[in-house]
């Protein structure tokens, strides 16, 4: 009864014992049935090649063999000792590698060869090496156990070659808006040449320019010529610019560049899928940098009440989560207890009483810690913005012509009256009041005038007669106009 059999490989080694340099190689194997059970004490017909450069390369040497399994399974033969097929063992030149072992397998015993493997030789015979020490080549003294002769940049050592190449470059030109993507960063590519098959160590690179990203890759083995290397960048940006990382690699370095662009992390929430885009406009007197229009807003204002200009409405320190959207949806009485909470819908105070403003919040317990600084907790500006503090909206105020409607208007941040949306029970559809300009600040306030501490959130604002800043419930919904770092 015809049986079908699976070939394993078990073990691959030099042989090494002997004073003159014998012209064989040990190998071993198991020879598995279709259910993994071990085939013991059968006969099987094999034929071995050894190839040259690839593992499908030149055969420089094939012969057969007809070993019998053992009754573990095991087969162990001497490649070197077969009936010649073609090819001279003794005369191969192992200094001229790479070399694979080709090994095809009739389970049968006979010739019809169905199972076939290839193995690199990643490391030559040491006896088969000895014998060209005559020819320049010399076998170095000090291996340690376990270890085995490489040729490493034509000389042979004991271990595993240090990598070496001829040249490293980065030739991606793409621009990354944003590396604060994932978990798992974003993927560049490195290429080299003339490498020499050695092993290289992993490298961990802070970036320079924009800080605030690493760049960092797992150890491996170069090509036998040239080949190339996935780079993983993560990290959130500190600004935009060029972000730099110097890679030192097999004995050659480069400047791995890139571009980081103003831009919005992937989980930013943009309503009507619609990216503000980012244009800066600098006030000459105090020369900061703001964004020329509010997030959200289609475009820059060209009137005071220019709705495609409004932008979006933000609950204080919420993130871009969608319940900036004019139209989300609300929930009543529900207060957030984490910084996310995890759904779009704008959160309602179940009442409002100046004496109980800490009550109306969507996060509960207050979180003061929001919004500060532009790597702050649920920061919704762009990379390299942030949430203006009141101090900086008062400055700005300072340089306009008028300290009210028409100075916001004629100012470089053409501000307008973009309304604000009601956080209160008594409007549960979050009803939005136009004809008002207000604007978050990333300032808390504390009144200590009330029996206890009130905690609230600065804010700025004006109409037709003044501008000024005041406090508001963070449960109400304000524009936000971001101010570069």
């Amino acid at each position: 009864m015809k049986q079908n059999f699976l070939f394993t490989l078990l073990l691959l080694q030099c042989f090494l014992g002997f004073a003159q340099a014998p012209n064989k190689m040990s190998y071993q194997a198991v020879i598995r049935n279709s259910n993994n059970t071990v085939v013991s004490n059968h006969a099987v017909g094999m034929r071995i090649s050894i190839l040259q450069g690839t593992a499908t390369g030149t055969a420089v040497y094939t012969e057969t063999q007809t070993p019998t399994t053992n009754a573990n399974g095991l087969i162990a033969i001497e490649i070197g000792t077969g009936t010649v097929v073609s090819g001279t063992f003794a005369n191969i030149d192992w200094a001229n590698g790479p070399y694979f072992v080709k090994t095809e397998t009739d389970p049968n015993g006979g010739t019809a060869y169905t199972l076939t493997s290839s193995n690199q030789l990643l490391s030559v015979p040491y006896a088969l090496y000895a014998k060209t020490a005559g020819n320049g080549i010399s076998i170095p003294n000090g291996g340690q156990s376990g270890q085995s002769l490489t040729l490493c940049d034509g000389q042979l050592i004991w271990g595993s070659c240090t990598g070496k190449i001829n040249s490293l470059f980065y030739t991606d030109s793409i621009q990354l808006e944003t590396l604060n993507i994932s978990n798992d960063g974003a993927d560049v590519t490195l290429n080299y040449t003339g490498g020499n098959g050695g092993v290289y160590q992993n490298q961990s690179v802070n970036s320079t320019g924009v800080l605030g990203l690493i760049a960092t890759f797992n150890p491996g083995n170069f090509n036998n010529g040239n080949g190339s290397l996935i780079v993983n960048i993560k990290g959130t940006p500190k600004t935009t610019g060029i972000a730099s990382f110097s890679i030192n690699l097999g004995g050659k370095s480069c400047i791995l560049r890139k571009v980081i662009k103003n831009g919005y992390s992937k989980n930013y929430v943009h309503c009507n899928n619609i990216k503000t885009e980012v244009v800066e406009v600098t006030n000459p007197i105090t020369g900061r940098i703001w964004m020329d229009r509010n997030l959200g807003a289609l475009r820059a204002a060209t009137g005071i009440y220019d709705t495609s200009a409004f932008g979006d409405l933000y609950q204080w320190g919420r993130g871009p989560d969608g319940h900036q959207c004019r139209n989300s949806g609300t929930q009543q009485t529900i207060k957030s207890l984490t910084d996310q909470p995890g759904h779009n819908l704008f959160i309602i105070s179940p009442y409002y009483n100046n004496n109980q403003y800490n009550t109306n919040d969507w996060r509960e317990p207050q979180n003061n810690n929001l919004w500060q600084g532009v790597n702050g907790i649920n920061n919704p500006c762009p990379i390299g913005f942030l949430v203006p503090t009141l101090s900086e909206f008062i400055e700005e105020n300072n340089t306009w012509s008028q300290s009210n409607q028409t100075g916001a208007y004629n100012s470089n941040l053409k501000l307008i009256f973009a309304g604000r949306r009601d956080g209160l029970a008594a409007t549960p559809s979050g009803f939005i009041y136009l004809g008002l300009a207000s604007y978050w600040t990333s300032s808390v306030y504390v009144d200590k005038l009330y029996f206890s501490p009130v905690t609230t959130s600065n804010y700025f604002y004006f109409d037709t007669n003044q501008s000024s800043k005041s406090v508001e419930a963070r449960h109400f919904g304000m524009s936000v106009r971001c101010i570069k770092d």
